[in-house]
């Protein structure tokens, strides 16, 4: 851990005890996520991925999205640890969010309960929910964590920390 971690309190996790290489593992916690005055996806079936100086990253099943909303792009990268991801565009009436979205399609072993999953940048849509609870955006705009009360940085992202 750091030396200038954020203090934690008891009922909060902090970024800096989550794994490396990263755990994938299901929550039951209420996912939402809203663009344009519509609820693009909603579930209790989402699948929170946990890396270390990360803010969690939620995956949600196709099945809870209104797949209808989104396109895929012509983007793609690739994680190390998940394999090859692509990125969808969210379009809801006349306003559209670019690579609101990414998936893995064909994640690598280990990360098989990520297919038919998505995960959004909260930056990039009007509002992210855990709980009820409205999520801030990682900083930076790479990674895509959710940041909520129940978890404790420094979180990578912001200037100056790439190389963490």
């Amino acid at each position: 851990m750091p030396s200038n971690a954020d203090s934690q309190q008891p009922a909060q996790e902090s970024v800096w005890d989550y794994p490396r290489p990263p755990r994938a593992e299901p929550t039951s916690k209420l996912i939402r996520i809203e663009f344009n005055g519509v609820v693009v996806a909603e579930t209790r079936r989402a699948v929170r991925v946990l890396e270390t100086s990360h803010p969690p990253v939620y995956y949600v099943p196709q099945a809870d999205i209104q797949m209808r909303l989104l396109t895929p792009t012509r983007k793609h990268t690739s994680c190390e640890f998940k394999g090859s991801a692509r990125y969808w565009t969210l379009t809801v009436g006349a306003r559209r969010s670019e690579d609101a979205a990414w998936s893995y399609p064909q994640p690598e072993p280990g990360y098989a309960i990520l297919r038919d999953h998505l995960a959004f940048y909260a930056s990039r849509v009007d509002a992210c929910y855990v709980d009820g609870e409205r999520v801030i955006p990682q900083p930076g705009d790479f990674y895509g964590g959710w940041i909520t009360t129940g978890i404790t940085g420094p979180f990578k992202g912001g200037p100056g920390t790439r190389g963490w």
